[in-house]
């Protein structure tokens, strides 16, 4: 199936790529993606010694750790500015498909 695909302003064109996952095993929740994105995409979250996604302000939670997700995916309009700013690669992109 085809891609969506608009055309730049010079009319050549252009494939969005929208984030579709994040690696929570190599993202060092440093929040740099979340920084530049404002399309309230992503989100930050605990990671507790159990493995769960915790809320990473909640003082009851013994977190190990905190990693970004991907809380409004409907949101992304395919910039690829997080991706530019994430120092590990942690996050998967790709185009959405156009409508038959």
């Amino acid at each position: 199936m085809a891609s969506i695909t608009f055309a730049r302003r010079d009319g050549s064109p252009w494939v969005p790529q929208y984030l579709e996952s994040i690696d929570s095993d190599s993202c060092i929740g440093c929040g740099r993606c979340y920084k530049v994105c404002d399309q309230g995409v992503l989100e930050l979250k605990g990671v507790n010694d159990e493995g769960e996604l915790v809320d990473p302000f909640d003082d009851d939670e013994d977190i190990e750790r905190k990693v970004m997700t991907v809380a409004n995916p409907g949101n992304c309009v395919g910039c690829n500015s997080c991706s530019k700013v994430c120092g590990n690669s942690c996050q998967t992109h790709g185009p959405a498909e156009a409508a038959a």
